[in-house]
């Protein structure tokens, strides 16, 4: 135990608790002798390692922290990992800005390589102006940084007061997560799950990578409708079609109207020719052209959008992409286009990008006569790469897919039984969940064309002319794993054998970063590697997440989990709203809207900030004004107010502790009984919030009314009325700082250490068997607020006296029911003590039923020699 300061103060417990925590294990997991019903295990988010954290990572993080400590107060052995996602995009592009460089894997490895920039956010950098270097170099500098990056983010972790075993931590493009990743795709691959084809793949040009179905986002774009004339073939003049791509006029494999419109019913199946390159295409029917939109008929191009990928695919046209992976329109000349128009046209389209073509095309058609009528300005939503800032287009290349169930209603059906198996905190949030899986249109891509990630382990042979033959790759064992297919080497073939006729090229691209991540129970549980560990933690209890990666994070590891097991990866998952602006908008890097933690911390506290993101539930927004943090003030208010309470009940002589036998002090234990039940069955049922709500109003409570009450009996009381009030003190306070050792850690870890043992961490959660049997069974839960409502209306008489609470009260009378004056009764003397009271009157109501309600009016009081009336207290 340790002393009590003179003044208690939050200030300096960050760096005091968390150096005891380190040295002594607090947050350990134990796994010796456990059983796994003893385990309680958290599949923690591992935050992107790229930049700094903001606060909505504060907000769900705290979320889960409680859960952890309240699950480890309850007896559970907590597995609480953190991993670091420290592959991908963002880290990429954060190295190129920071180290003014970008990746060109031709260039040679350079030794003792001293990047040119370093610092800031590099953003000041032009693209063009990036020191090209070898992919090797890249990679050391992305390693460099996310290493800085990940210190800072556990230093912020560890003053937030997480209670993290920082021994149970792990790399997303550590080795060992190499291998689990690249283990889990071979065996994918064993089981016909992951395979490669040639299909139409949605394409960002700034980042030159594929992008998966659940990385898009929607954002309104201007844009342009233009009125395209097709000529008949039959001499009977021409059909319109508007488009807002008349760039990709050179890649129209058909025209497409509604079976049922009546309009074109009699062209199904003839043919028109193309503006400018006179290409002949049909014209076909399709259930999803809209007959409402435009002229009610559409040309389909490979590829200006998702539509015209299924248009493609189910009606079976050819393929006669123009666009590169730049983004630029390919030099080489469809097949398709013959005549020498068409041809010379397409030469001058050769090499421009998207906005440089469109441009083209619309002068050319303009001069031709085959534009008709009035460009029409509009707004539609365009699909993005959720991290790129260029408009997404669709390219043909050869990807690796895993299966999601897109295309395998037998796996859908598995996935969406998982889901309604699944608990979710709170419930709604699984609707989100089944949409997704119900709306999947095709299988998970991915493989990515970049170079920090977890390489795809796969070689190809090279036939005799030097093509790789990708329908048979070359699979390393498991046992070789983990593989760089770009430096290692097949089984079998020699490092001169690499790129030439007859042998082997290695897969350069590498996996996308979810395709790690969503094996994050795994990576941390040691799947494969610590299998003793595995089956204590897994399925772990609990996943908790943002609702954004629904679709993302928690669809792609529970799809994992059923191809690998067929279970379960979690028991429930408890998903955190958003942090919104004072605008009411989503706080994101991308809207320069976020505020950073550390000032917030350093300012405030931990423990004040805590609260502030304890206060909000499960699944709900809650809006930040970093210039009015009104609740973080109130969470502070809070701490010290308990580190006050605490020094000022550890204060009274406690040589005669044991009973509680004053009516007063029994009604506080058995209200404080029924607050410890309220509050575990909210954290039962992931209600942190309510948990914390039911404790702080009562510790208010107790604080303003309670200690008010039998502060005089505890101070200068003799013989049992004394003992009473201590021993209920010392005991409310015991289970006040427990109940809030989950919200507040440094403060209740502070006061704890003035009086209990060990850890309150690691202290057991109180229960309201010994509250109760402490208070007796017949103790009256109502009477601390009947008192209270007494003492609040004596307060208030002295007030509108315009006289000091501490000055004498000569006569005071309170009317009250017969049931409530029997009740007053037993605490008269408390009463009389704290409101300085020479007589204290408890009568029947008035006969102008002044008094005849619930509870007590004060009716009367005298201060010095003046005679007030006061109204209901």
């Amino acid at each position: 135990m340790t002393a009590i300061p003179d003044k208690p103060a939050l200030e300096g417990l960050e760096e005091k608790w968390g150096a005891v925590w380190e040295e002594q294990g607090t947050y350990a997991f134990d796994r010796e002798g456990a059983a796994r019903d003893d385990v309680y295990s958290i599949d923690t988010p591992p935050p992107t390692a790229s930049g700094s954290l903001h606060v909505g990572h504060v907000f769900s993080y705290t979320h889960t922290d409680t859960v952890a400590r309240f699950q480890r107060m309850r007896g559970k052995r907590v597995f609480y990992p953190m991993g670091w996602d420290d592959n991908g995009l963002p880290t990429e592009r954060r190295v190129q800005n920071y180290y003014g460089v970008r990746c060109d894997p031709t260039l040679p490895y350079v030794h003792g390589f001293v990047p040119p920039h370093e610092g800031g956010d590099g953003k000041s950098i032009k693209a063009a102006d990036q020191q090209p270097i070898s992919r090797r170099n890249f990679i050391e500098l992305c390693e460099r940084l996310t290493v800085e990056d990940e210190k800072q983010f556990e230093d912020l972790w560890r003053t937030l007061g997480l209670s993290v075993d920082w021994t149970q931590s792990y790399r997303t493009i550590g080795e060992e997560s190499l291998r689990a990743s690249q283990l889990a795709f071979l065996r994918n691959v064993a089981r016909g799950e992951a395979y490669q084809a040639q299909a139409p793949t949605l394409w960002d040009v700034t980042f030159r990578t594929a992008v998966a179905q659940a990385e898009l986002e929607d954002r309104e774009q201007p844009s342009a409708y233009h009125t395209l004339a097709f000529h008949r073939n039959d001499g009977e003049g021409d059909i319109l079609i508007d488009t807002t791509r008349p760039e990709l006029l050179a890649a129209c494999v058909a025209l497409v109207a509604h079976p049922d419109d009546e309009r074109y019913q009699p062209l199904f199946g003839t043919t028109v020719r193309t503006p400018l390159f006179d290409v002949e295409v049909p014209i076909l029917a399709h259930h999803l052209a809209q007959r409402d939109k435009g002229t009610g008929i559409a040309m389909i191009c490979t590829f200006g959008d998702v539509t015209d990928v299924v248009w493609w695919r189910e009606l079976d046209l050819p393929n006669r992409a123009i666009l590169g992976f730049d983004g630029r329109v390919i030099a080489e000349t469809p097949e398709a286009i013959t005549s020498e128009r068409g041809r010379e046209m397409y030469a001058q389209l050769a090499g421009k990008t998207v906005f440089s073509a469109k441009q083209l095309m619309v002068d050319a058609l303009t001069e031709s006569g085959e534009l008709r009528g009035e460009i029409r300005k509009i707004t539609h939503p365009v699909k993005f790469f959720e991290k790129g800032d260029k408009p997404l287009e669709i390219v043909s290349t050869r990807q690796w897919y895993i299966a999601n169930g897109a295309r395998d209603e037998a796996l859908r059906e598995r996935l969406l039984a998982h889901g309604r198996e699944l608990d979710w905190h709170p419930e709604f949030m699984r609707v989100r969940y089944e949409n997704w899986v119900e709306g999947l249109s095709g299988d998970w891509l991915i493989s990515r064309q970049r170079f920090f990630g977890v390489p795809i382990p796969v070689w190809y042979p090279l036939d005799a002319e030097g093509n790789p033959v990708f329908d048979e790759p070359i699979l390393p064992t498991e046992e070789q794993l983990p593989v760089d297919p770009s430096s290692d080497l097949p089984t079998g073939y020699t490092e001169e054998q690499r790129g030439q006729a007859g042998g082997f090229v290695g897969e350069v691209d590498v996996m996308d970063t979810w395709a790690t991540s969503s094996l994050t129970p795994q990576l941390a549980g040691g799947w494969e590697r610590d299998p003793e560990l595995y089956d204590l933690v897994f399925p772990f209890s609990l996943r908790p997440q943002g609702q954004d990666i629904i679709r993302t994070w928690l669809f792609s590891t529970l799809l994992r989990s059923e191809l690998e097991s067929g279970t379960l990866p979690w028991q429930h998952a408890g998903i955190s709203g958003w942090i919104l602006d004072p605008d009411r908008k989503k706080m994101s890097k991308s809207k320069g809207n976020v505020v950073t933690p550390a000032g917030m911390l350093a300012q405030h506290g931990s423990d004040a900030v805590r609260y502030w993101a304890a206060s909000a539930k499960l699944g709900t927004d809650a809006a930040f004004d970093p210039q009015n943090p009104t609740q973080i003030k109130i969470g502070r208010r809070l701490a010290i107010k308990l580190l006050n309470a605490a020094k000022f009940t550890l204060g009274f002589d406690a040589s005669g502790a044991g009973q509680v036998s004053e009516p007063l002090d029994r009604s506080m234990l058995a209200g404080l009984a029924t607050v410890v039940e309220g509050a575990t069955r909210a954290f039962e049922a992931y209600d942190h919030a309510r948990a914390l709500e039911l404790t702080e109003s009562y510790f208010w409570t107790f604080c303003d009314d309670y200690l008010e009450l039998v502060k005089e009996r505890a101070h200068n009381g003799t013989g049992q009325t004394q003992a009473s009030a201590v021993t209920a003190l010392r005991a409310a306070l015991s289970v006040f700082v427990r109940l809030l050792a989950p919200f507040l850690p440094y403060a209740t870890e502070e006061v704890w250490s003035w009086f209990g043992e060990g850890s309150v961490h690691r202290a057991e959660w109180p229960t309201p068997a010994p509250l109760t049997e402490l208070a007796g069974d017949d103790a009256d839960p109502g009477l601390l607020a009947l008192v209270g409502g007494a003492l609040i209306g004596i307060r208030g008489a002295k007030t509108a006296a315009k006289a000091s609470q501490r000055t004498p009260v000569i006569r005071a009378v309170v009317h009250a029911p017969a049931a409530d004056r029997d009740r007053l009764a037993l605490a008269a003397s408390d009463l009389a003590d704290v409101g300085r009271i020479a007589s204290l009157e408890i009568v029947a109501p008035s006969a102008d039923g002044s008094g005849s309600g619930a509870g007590s009016e004060v009716a009367a009081v005298t201060v010095a020699e003046i005679e007030l009336e006061q109204a209901e207290g």
